[in-house]
């Protein structure tokens, strides 16, 4: 049988072996950031603050609208920090071409809340159900990211988390949707976000030195 003396000795001498493990990654590795002081999780917790805090109307069409409208605020809000505190050509030149899609999509989006009048329905409150919860799991998976406090990084990692839950939300208009343009709009955002949920995780492999 060990004695506590040196069972003692034993555990001191592999916490040490582990400390001075992660000084030398903290000197030589992946610096990290807590996700209180980093910016763009920032920007996803405002706007998760936002869309949790919304009135739903039962009405699919028309939440849809609503959500969307400022679930592309923040991933507009985003890729303008990438734009300024930003260094990868690649991250910056697809910020700037998510930019440009979403504001026109807002626009639309705007317009169609502007003139539409909201019917409740069984479909409206599925969406409802089925919004939320792709919002619960966009933060609980961006929760669990961890960042470098690097814009080009944290941009890249929790952006797939963010088009993850638009494609979810997308896909529930999809079945519970009746207006043409807006389902014509969700087709397009499940294939235009599908395609750079692909590229942000090619450019992740390709940059594992974060």
């Amino acid at each position: 049988m060990i004695s506590h003396s040196k069972l003692l000795t034993v555990c001191l001498f592999a916490l040490s072996a582990v400390i001075i493990s992660c000084d030398d990654n903290d000197d030589e590795g992946f610096k990290t950031q807590p996700h209180d002081d980093n910016e763009m999780m920032a920007i996803m917790d405002d706007m998760s603050t936002e869309m949790n805090a919304i009135t739903m109307t039962m009405d699919a069409d028309h939440d849809f609208a609503m959500i969307m409208k400022m679930h592309h605020q923040g991933a507009i809000d985003m890729g303008n920090k990438e734009l300024e505190k930003g260094n990868d050509a690649t991250i910056k030149a697809m910020a700037q071409m998510m930019i440009s899609i979403q504001q026109a999509e807002m626009q639309e989006l705007l317009a169609f809340t502007d003139s539409h009048t909201p019917e409740v329905s069984e479909n409206g409150e599925m969406l409802a159900i089925e919004a939320m919860a792709a919002i619960k799991r966009m933060d609980n998976n961006a929760g669990l990211e961890v960042l470098a406090g690097d814009a080009d990084h944290d941009m890249a990692i929790l952006m797939i988390n963010h088009h993850q839950s638009a494609t979810d939300m997308a896909q529930s208009l999809l079945h519970h949707g009746h207006h043409d343009e807006l389902k014509d709009m969700a087709t397009k955002m499940v294939e235009d976000q599908s395609k750079e949920i692909k590229d942000l995780q090619a450019w992740l492999l390709d940059n594992k030195e974060y």
